[in-house]
């Protein structure tokens, strides 16, 4: 008589469900641990932002509020397109020539990020969970 080899059936559906189990317990810490590092990046781009407002005031006696004069610049302050959504954030300037303003937003609250970020000619970078910073939300490290 000869001896069947192989998986049964419950066997297999075990073997599923424990992937499934898994899975279910590593994807939503993927998630989290990718709205942290968009969040990074985010508070790292608006140190860069502050880093070329300062260099452009002291070239040119006042702050823009236009990311053109950041890249467009001979030499640039800034390299690449600020106009387009970087690692989940969309960035924006504001401000006077007296003062600017920049601000981090998620382009979608609560899947790319979870904080929006703000930070002025200060350079403090403050942060406001689920909505847009300014200046008066919490600086970052507080």
């Amino acid at each position: 008589m000869k001896k069947k080899t192989g998986f049964t059936l419950i066997e297999l559906m075990i073997v599923v469900a424990i992937i499934a189990i898994i899975a279910a317990i590593a994807i939503p810490n993927l998630l989290r641990s990718r709205m942290q590092s968009n969040e990074s990046s985010a508070i790292g781009n608006l140190r860069t932002i502050v880093g070329a407002e300062v260099a452009y005031h002291a070239a040119n006696y006042q702050y823009t509020i236009d990311f053109a004069d950041l890249t467009g610049a001979t030499p640039a302050y800034l390299d690449g397109d600020w106009g387009v959504t970087k690692s989940g954030y969309d960035f924006t300037l504001g401000g006077t020539v007296q003062s600017f303003t920049a601000n981090a937003d998620p382009s979608t609250m609560d899947v790319t990020g979870g904080k929006g970020f703000f930070t002025d000619a200060t350079g403090v970078i403050r942060y406001a969970v689920g909505a847009a910073a300014d200046a008066t939300s919490t600086p970052i490290g507080q």
